[in-house]
């Protein structure tokens, strides 16, 4: 048997600055119907971006919806009909002030698809010329650099829970083994 589901109803709930609610019905493949909630998010990058000395550029910030300060991997959200790619450079610039001479396609994920309508981008960053960060307005972070073993670690000890961070991270050190 094959599974899909069928919109066959939707309706916009609430539209946000980030996020779009819908609240919709789908015909499931054994007929019945079904309602769904859907968050829908414009989508995003993420950037592991390593030095010529092995070390991961990381970001620092309080993440408000968790309560707390996350250590996680260059990342930003994508406007409006903008490239990926494009947005990981200017997310990567912006955020560390970092500029890669090599950028590597890490392959895209669903970060939450049960509920959440996201594509996120992951890239590696390589051969990085350093120059001054220029955050967006409201966007407090620090950079940090950490070795990507020590970063495994942290995954492994679950201090390290950023969903984003762990793929780019497990993905960028897999990569770098078999190049």
């Amino acid at each position: 048997m094959q599974f899909y589901e069928k919109q066959v109803e939707t309706n916009t709930v609430y539209q946000g600055l980030v996020v779009d609610v819908r609240f919709d019905k789908a015909e499931l493949s054994d007929g019945s119907v079904a309602p769904r909630e859907v968050v829908v998010h414009s989508g995003g990058v993420g950037i592991v971006a390593v030095t010529a000395e092995k070390e991961v550029i990381m970001v620092r910030q309080y993440r408000y919806p968790m309560e707390e300060e996350l250590l996680e991997i260059p990342a930003g959200k994508l406007e409006a009909g903008e490239d990926p790619l494009a947005c990981a450079i200017r997310e990567l610039s912006e955020e560390t002030g970092c500029k890669a001479g090599r950028i590597v396609d890490l392959g895209a994920i669903y970060p939450s698809p049960g509920f959440c309508r996201e594509t996120l981008y992951l890239y590696l960053a390589l051969d990085l010329d350093f120059g001054a960060m220029h955050l967006d307005e409201g966007e407090l972070l620090s950079v940090e650099r950490h070795g990507i073993d020590s970063l495994i670690d942290l995954i492994m000890k679950n201090e390290l829970p950023d969903a984003k961070s762990i793929i780019g991270i497990m993905k960028a050190k897999a990569w770098l083994e078999t190049t």
